[in-house]
């Protein structure tokens, strides 16, 4: 499962873009997903402090989506 996220600058809450998180294992259900999402979310935050997470949600890699 992935993890589909957009963030947008601090500095320049205009300036957005989509990013990918993979999860390390390999999740059967979208419940487990939203169960890890918090500390993949908060890894993720922790090494951008420039920008802010302002939606995600969980997808299957198979039925990955063409917008957040």
């Amino acid at each position: 499962m992935l993890i589909l996220l957009s963030a947008c600058l601090i500095a320049q809450p205009a300036t957005c873009r989509d990013e990918r998180i993979e999860l390390s294992y390999e999740a059967t259900s979208a419940f487990v997903c939203l169960r890890h999402a918090q500390g993949a979310l908060a890894t993720w935050q922790a090494s951008h402090p420039e920008w802010h997470v302002a939606r995600w949600r969980c997808a299957s890699k198979e039925t990955l989506p063409k917008d957040l």
